[in-house]
C-alpha cells in the first residue's frame, strides 16, 4: 500500500484526465495557428470553383484555391529571396 488515496466526489479526476498542463499547451501562437488554419479551410471551401487562368500563351483551368496557393508560395519565395540577398549584402558590407 503506497498510501495514495484516489479523489472521490463530483469532478474527481477531471484534472488528471485533461492533463495538468493543458493550459500551458494553449499558447497564443497555437491559438493563432488554429484560427489561421480555420480561415484557410473556409477559404478553400468557399473558393473551390474552377477558374480559367491565362499564362502568357496557355490557358490553365484549375480550382481557385489552387491558383491562390500557387501565388502565395511564389510570393513567399520572392520574399525569402529578398531577405536572403539583403542579409548577404549586409554581411559582405560589414564583414560579418
Amino acid at each position: 500500500m503506497s498510501g495514495h488515496q484516489e479523489p472521490s466526489g463530483p469532478g474527481a479526476g477531471t484534472e488528471a484526465a485533461a492533463g495538468p498542463g493543458w493550459r500551458r499547451a494553449l499558447t497564443p501562437n497555437r491559438v493563432l495557428a488554429l484560427v489561421l488554419t480555420a480561415l484557410a479551410v473556409v477559404l478553400i471551401v468557399e473558393n473551390s470553383h474552377t477558374v480559367r487562368i491565362r499564362l502568357l500563351v496557355p490557358v490553365v483551368t484549375l480550382p481557385l484555391y489552387s491558383a491562390l496557393l500557387i501565388m502565395f508560395v511564389l510570393g513567399a519565395l520572392a520574399g525569402a529571396l529578398y531577405v536572403y540577398r539583403r542579409r548577404r549584402r549586409k554581411r559582405r558590407r560589414y564583414g560579418g
